[in-house]
């Protein structure tokens, strides 16, 4: 038995606009129902392993516990990390915990945003690793090459250890063209896949032994956490004050236990839109197409549509994609430069970067659909058994009505049933709430009226979330 460790930490810049800040990649679904969270859950089925252990910022942890809800994990132990500090300390946080009880598991470390095609050519070399990891070495996953990729990083293989296992000779940064094919040539080259098995206990040494800040401020952290339902919320001012580092950098470069085992199981980090179009069925014509798509005379175009008609005509090697607050227009040859364009759209003071149109809440989301000067129009859906928090608001009235299903209100002293083609209204200042009762979604129309409609003017005073003290 080992124990799974999925780090769902990413921002999610690399796939915009469906990848927000607020809504990253691991949370979306390629070509498929379940998103890449869930399919590295469903990844583990058939491994000897315990429930996994997630890793997430703090900000995704209701998008997180909602697609383990779906699954069916509703107990999954959440660590919420308050702030991104790359992978060293994530993971310091997870062996932590791990051994907390007196137990020293051996953690396979994965990352929640990797596709894997060949799931039993992953379990193979998982069963290759646990070996390894049980004899106290840190094993890393090198993924066998199948082109001279430069966007990853590469590991040198050097001798053999035992049963397709070898030491670390090095690790090398991302190569130019000409290196990439040296390195596919040689043949003792891997893809650094970011995925890893050993010991809790001998990370924890490892990492005292070269990076003790980041050791001491993890524990720190750790010890002053506390548990909110199935969340694990660390201490932020020990967290915040962390070195950040990659486990690269922190301790395989360093340590002389470091083995690999070569995967070769079809896996993808999908870093662009143009590894997403490799990985995705295509047409006659070499168009990837999802959504509400046509196409005439085009080709070799990855074509996503979220909410429009996408139709292109007389165009080759293009990615478009649409959703309901940006358009991204790319030569496929570019898509690896999205970063810079999304830093451009941040830099302009801009939010689409952030969040979409569509904003997730634990209750349900909200769409915002038309907005004014002083009014804001909002399409809500509330879940089945759903209760958003008795709260105010110091500048704003709303109307709500409801188009689908039944609102149980809370308006002031009063508590009441509202239903289909009915509505209420809440004066600015007047305390209120909005639960569903009922077995089908609750959809309702509210119309904000003000002089400020930010997301911020909200005083709460009770939440079943427990976002008393944020958001």
């Amino acid at each position: 038995m080992f124990l799974p460790v999925i780090l769902a930490g990413g921002s999610g810049t690399r796939l915009w606009p469906l990848s927000r800040k607020l809504y990253p990649k691991q949370f979306l679904a390629f070509g498929g129902e379940l998103s890449m969270l869930q399919q590295s859950v469903m990844r583990l089925q058939g491994l000897q392993c315990s429930s996994p252990l997630l890793v997430c910022n703090e900000d995704h942890r209701f998008l997180t516990a909602e697609q383990m809800r779906q699954m069916g994990h509703e107990d999954i132990t959440i660590l919420l990390e308050p702030e991104g500090r790359n992978t060293a300390p994530a993971i310091a946080l997870a062996a932590l915990h791990a051994t907390s009880n007196g137990n020293d598991p051996i953690l396979l470390i994965m990352a929640a945003d990797h596709h894997i095609q060949d799931q039993q050519a992953f379990h193979e070399s998982v069963s290759k690793a646990a070996d390894q990891a049980g004899k106290d070495w840190l094993v890393t996953f090198g993924i066998v090459p199948g082109s001279p990729e430069t966007g990853y990083g590469y590991i040198q293989r050097g001798q053999e250890i035992q049963g397709q296992a070898y030491r670390v000779e090095r690790f090398v940064e991302k190569p130019d063209s000409d290196t990439a094919a040296a390195y596919l040539k040689a043949g003792d080259y891997y893809w650094n896949s970011g995925m890893f098995m050993f010991r809790a206990g001998r990370y924890l040494e490892e990492l005292k032994k070269f990076e003790p800040d980041i050791l001491a401020s993890c524990s720190a952290a750790l010890q002053n956490a506390r548990q909110d339902m199935h969340f694990v919320r660390v201490d932020k001012d020990a967290f915040s004050a962390c070195p950040s580092d990659s486990i690269d950098y922190a301790v395989m470069e360093k340590t002389q236990d470091a083995a690999i085992v070569p995967m070769e199981a079809g896996w993808s980090d999908v870093g662009s839109w143009s590894s997403l179009w490799d990985l995705l069925p295509r047409d006659a014509e070499g168009n990837s197409c999802k959504g509400d798509v046509i196409t005439l005379e085009t080709s070799n175009s990855l074509l996503l549509s979220d909410n429009r008609l996408v139709a292109t005509l007389g165009v080759q090697d293009l990615v478009v994609v649409e959703t309901k607050d940006a358009v991204l227009v790319a030569h496929k040859n570019r898509a690896q430069e999205i970063k810079a364009l999304v830093n451009h759209i941040k830099s302009s003071g801009r939010s689409e970067h952030i969040t979409h149109r569509e904003v997730f809440r634990p209750w349900g989301s909200y769409d915002s659909i038309d907005a004014g000067g002083r009014y804001q129009v909002k399409r809500i859906t509330v879940k089945p058994g759903a209760k958003l928090s008795l709260q105010k608001h110091h500048h704003r009235a709303e109307h709500w009505v409801v188009v689908s299903g039944t609102a149980m209100v809370t308006n002031g002293e009063e508590s009441f049933l509202v239903t289909e083609n009915q509505s209420t209204y809440i004066p600015l200042g007047r305390t209120h709430s909005l639960e569903n009762p009922g077995k089908i979604p609750l959809e309702l129309i509210e119309v904000q009226s003000g002089a400020y409609l930010g997301e911020d003017d909200i005083v709460r005073f009770e939440d079943i979330y427990g976002r008393l003290e944020k958001d």
